[in-house]
């Protein structure tokens, strides 16, 4: 059903809003009273007007509605309050509902606890506050949540809820009319113009069929120099607009970015239906920030120029090797054979000449040594010599690439920029040769031995390829930034400023104390502890033992007992089998997940008519089948439905909820509570084919040939996926792994975090150490890794050889301010820690706060180690951790079978919403599969003995019963699965 007009919410969702928690966290937090409270309920005479007072108070404390509008209060809390006033829960039924006791006591209460009524003063107070918050953010919810927060703090009683809508439908209305208007009013009527303009078909553009708007937002292919020049078009297209950057940054970067969000998904011909003010607003929004992306991706095309011309190089050299090999063998032999000659001759006292003679005559001798000289390479076995056929092809793009980017650099950098402008100066004026005063101290040795000719004149090719070389990695690193960028600012634009740092310490969220002293006496007292524990204990521990400085840790040998492998195949033989379509619409009757598809541009949920497309085009796209393939396969449902669909309701922030209502509902489950509670997780990169060619399309040999990217997947104790991103498949896991912990929004509290080798980094130790988590990695290897000791760490004898380090405190002493300046901006969402940790992992940004970081690391990796050896437990948890994120690709590879398992989607974004779709189908088969496990459990109790213990050894990621191929067909009339009506289990 729609809504009307200003209502927001469904009569579900209100009623889920008014709903008295129940839980005894809730009941602690809530409803206990303090000793006050009490002596005040314990005036009033009568055991009904005692516990009717109570009641009162207690929800007007939470949920804030008065007592007249909630509609029933748990029996539950009636007893916790009962019982604390010393009544029963009888008295409550007598308790008057419309009388003039009810009044007298809500009058009593705002006396005693200062309590007001919503009325045309306290609207302003909210209208203003919500009025603020839109400008920040309009999702509805998030200004639901926060309108119902500044109530209660403020002690005002909540009105009626659609009084709440109504005040937030108008603050957002009123934030977007300014919004709009404060744009519209900053443009000339030439820019509205050029702004119009672009929704028109142009004849001079590459596609002439487009829109000038089409055009600009067409995916970037594969990364080459013609690709950087269609970008570079778009990029001066959009400069000569001239749109001011400084019309929007007044405005909160949160709600432009979600403005700009749904401008994206509007076709050019539908702006020209919105009023002017709406208009030109959102064109300028979606040039200003498509332009930040376009630029972002010209240098991503640069960047994988560079890496392409230093593999060609690299290759070029193998090559070289490969088809030499024979003749360099040929004069390996040959020289050793002179050199015998010669030992003998000197032992003899013979003439060396002669003896030369006696292998080769002195003319083959001299030809030998100059094939000799031919065949050798550079003595540092490089390869840059072999780069200059290659200059002109850089030459195609790398003109324009210097002149349309603008570089900034602090001062450490400036002969670098000097570098550039001097490329810029000889590229304008048609000049070939470098100035002898060219700058060149910031050209690296590895780049000086072929920039320097032997006259110590500039060679120009190799001058112009180190620039770029060396621009590369310090854009990469943050020393350099990119005017108009969003991923290349400069570095210190990621992080809260120092006087920023300085006023909200106070509140700061990190796990550590601020104080410097008390950081280094905590981690001293819990490393020489462990050493302590380890030296005492290192001959008693089972599987491990320290030989010649190295550890050894024996395989753990299985521990699933066989009778727990018996009862998962009794409980799944119990399970009734069903098509991949039924299984989803029993999870959307269960959990009511396609609400969370709230439209981007209406705010309004799905309607009936509309659920069963949208279950469709998860299926379409989750099982990689495709929209087109699932319109064929859908009896009733076509292509431009589910399309309109995936385009408006399937948008990150709408997966993202969805997703959050599966994992906040699986983790309800009682079956899930015997496999975790929800504080560990595990995450693990799924390397997927690609086949189309992309931007973020690479190679990695470690999988195989061909290009690809990776899905990287967060997995909870409990067997639900909390978290998933689209990462290019050379990235290192440990970038992205705080991205997860720090972002997934569900209620798990997820306190610990197991990865493989590649999931971590000192510098991720020392982040997850910084921000509360317990990071706990497999590390391959283990035998090869350094520990280190702090300077006042006493080491026993037996563990000197493995404590080879020392931690450098002094650098972490200088910078701990810093340090904790950029956790904080992580933990605080300033910043991605994966766009930070990759700055910081850049080779040539060997900086003091990096340093000090890895430092910190080093001392948590150590401790981190000693916990690992020294239990058993521990080992296995991580171990079965990281088992059930491996069952959960498992399960994706099964689900997303379609064109092979390979992506085709060419942005990233395009691929994310792939990936999303593909963990809410896993969700729900987990939950399906949670669901009937425990009614299995519940059944076979009635015929046998099921011993619990072995429960925790099931999993909820099985699929042989599951159907996924073949005609999908919905009929949400058969399908009417609640909690209170399952399906009929197999029982023979």
């Amino acid at each position: 059903m729609s809504l009307r007009g200003k209502e927001l919410f469904s009569q579900e969702q209100r009623e889920m809003f008014m709903k008295i928690p129940e839980d005894e966290l809730s009941l602690a937090r809530y409803y206990t009273f303090s000793k006050y409270d009490l002596e005040i309920i314990q005036r009033h005479r009568r055991d009904e007007n005692k516990i009717g007072f109570a009641l009162q108070l207690a929800v007007l404390r939470y949920p804030g509605w008065p007592y007249s509008y909630i509609k029933s209060i748990p029996k539950i809390v009636i007893s916790y309050i009962a019982k604390q006033i010393g009544t029963g829960i009888v008295p409550a039924r007598r308790y008057p509902q419309r009388d003039n006791t009810l009044w007298q006591h809500m009058k009593e209460i705002k006396e005693e606890y200062g309590f007001i009524s919503f009325g045309e003063v306290e609207h302003k107070k909210v209208f203003n506050y919500i009025y603020k918050l839109s400008l920040e953010n309009e999702d509805t919810l998030y200004l639901f949540d926060e309108c119902l927060n500044f109530f209660r703090k403020n002690k005002i009683i909540l009105p009626g809820i659609t009084t709440i809508e109504n005040l937030i439908w108008e603050a957002k209305n009123e934030a977007e009319k300014i919004l709009f208007d404060t744009l519209n009013n900053s443009l000339s009527e030439e820019q509205k113009e050029k702004l119009n303009s672009t929704l028109l078909v142009q004849p001079n553009i590459e596609e002439r069929s487009r829109t000038t708007l089409g055009w600009l937002k067409t995916p970037t292919g594969f990364p080459s120099p013609e690709t950087f020049l269609k970008l570079a078009d778009k990029i001066e297209y959009i400069k000569d607009l001239h749109l001011d950057i400084s019309l929007v940054q007044h405005f909160h970067s949160n709600r432009l970015l979600q403005l700009y969000r749904m401008a994206m998904r509007y076709e050019p011909y539908a702006f020209r239906d919105f009023k002017e003010n709406k208009r030109y607003a959102l064109l300028t929004i979606l040039l200003i920030n498509l332009s930040k992306d376009l630029i972002d991706k010209a240098f991503e095309v640069h960047d994988r120029q560079m890496l392409t011309l230093i593999s060609k190089g690299r290759k070029a050299q193998e090559e070289i090797q490969k088809n030499n090999g024979k003749k360099l063998n040929e004069k390996i032999v040959q020289f050793a054979s002179i050199g015998k000659s010669l030992i003998k001759a000197k032992e003899e006292g013979i003439d060396p000449f002669k003896a030369l003679e006696t292998i080769v005559n002195w003319e083959n001798f001299v030809l030998s040594v100059n094939e000799a000289e031919k065949l050798a390479r550079p003595v540092d076995y490089d390869y840059l010599d072999l780069l200059e056929k290659r200059f002109y092809f850089l030459r195609r793009y790398t003109p324009k690439f210097l002149h349309l980017l603008e570089f900034k650099s602090t001062k450490a950098n400036e002969s670098l920029i000097e570098g550039i402008d001097i490329l810029k100066d000889i590229n304008e004026s048609g000049k070939r040769k470098i100035p002898e005063d060219a700058p060149i101290d910031f050209i690296s040795k590895r780049w000086s031995k072929y920039v320097f000719e032997k006259d110590n004149s500039i060679n120009r090719h190799y001058y112009e390829m180190a620039v770029l070389s060396e621009l590369r990695e310090h854009i990469r690193a943050g020393d350099i930034s990119i005017s108009g960028s969003r991923q290349y600012m400069d570095f210190e634009e990621y992080l809260f400023s120092k006087d920023e740092w300085q006023e909200s310490k106070i509140f700061s969220r990190l796990a550590v104390s601020l104080e410097l002293e008390d950081y280094f006496t905590e981690r001293k007292l819990s490393m020489d502890k462990r050493l302590r524990w380890f030296s005492k204990n290192i001959n008693q521990i089972k599987g491990i033992s320290i030989e010649n400085g190295k550890i050894s840790i024996s395989r753990l040998e299985k521990n699933i007992p066989l009778e727990a492998e018996q009862l998962s195949s009794k409980l799944y033989k119990l399970i009734p089998r069903i098509n991949l379509t039924d299984l989803l619409i029993d999870v959307v009757n269960i959990t009511g997940f396609h609400e969370e598809f709230i439209h981007a541009s209406t705010n309004k949920k799905p309607d009936n008519s509309e659920k069963i497309t949208l279950i469709a085009a998860l299926i379409g796209m989750g099982t990689n089948i495709g929209l087109t393939k699932m319109a064929d396969a859908a009896s009733g449902i076509s292509y431009k439905q589910m399309a309109y669909i995936s385009q408006w309701r399937m948008h990150e922030d709408a997966l993202n909820r969805a997703q959050v209502n599966l994992v906040n509902f699986h983790t309800k489950l009682n079956m899930s509570k015997y496999w975790g509670d929800g504080t560990t997780s595990s995450s693990d990169g799924m390397r997927m084919q690609l086949g189309v060619t992309s931007l973020h399309a690479d190679s990695n040999p470690h999988y195989g040939t061909g290009k690809g990217a990776t899905i990287y997947r967060f997995t909870s104790d409990q067997f639900s996926s909390f978290y998933t991103k689209v990462i290019n498949t050379n990235s290192r896991d440990a970038t992205h792994v705080l991205d997860g912990l720090l972002n997934h929004e569900t209620d798990l509290n997820i306190l610990e975090h197991y990865t493989d080798t590649a999931g971590y980094t000192d510098q991720v130790f020392g982040l997850t150490h910084l921000l509360g988590f317990r990071f706990a990695p497999r590390i391959r290897d283990l035998s090869d890794v350094k520990l280190f000791s702090l300077s006042e760490t006493k080491v026993s004898k037996n563990l000197e050889s493995i404590l080879k380090g020392k931690i450098n405190e002094k650098i972490i002493k200088e910078n701990y301010d810093d340090v904790l300046r950029l956790a904080s901006s992580i933990r605080e969402g300033k910043v991605s820690s994966s766009l930070i940790l990759s700055k910081l992992g850049s080779y040539s940004r060997q900086n003091s706060i990096s340093t000090a970081l890895r430092e910190m690391g080093k001392i948590e990796k150590t401790i981190f180690i000693l916990d690992y050896l020294s239990d058993e437990k521990l080992r296995r948890k991580i171990h079965r951790g990281l088992n059930k994120g491996e069952a959960m690709n498992g399960l994706a590879r099964a689900i997303f079978f379609g064109k092979q398992g390979e992506l085709r989607e060419r942005t990233i974004q395009n691929q994310l919403q792939r990936a999303s779709t593909l963990n809410i189908i896993i969700n729900a088969i987990s939950i399906w599969n949670t669901i009937y496990l425990e009614k299995a459990v519940q059944y076979l109790k009635t015929i046998e003995q099921v011993d619990e213990a072995l429960l925790s050894n099931i999993s909820p990621l099985a699929w042989e019963h599951i159907n996924f191929l073949g005609e999908y067909k919905f009929d949400s009339d058969c399908c009417t699965t609640s909690l209170e009506f399952l399906r009929e289990l197999n029982i023979d």
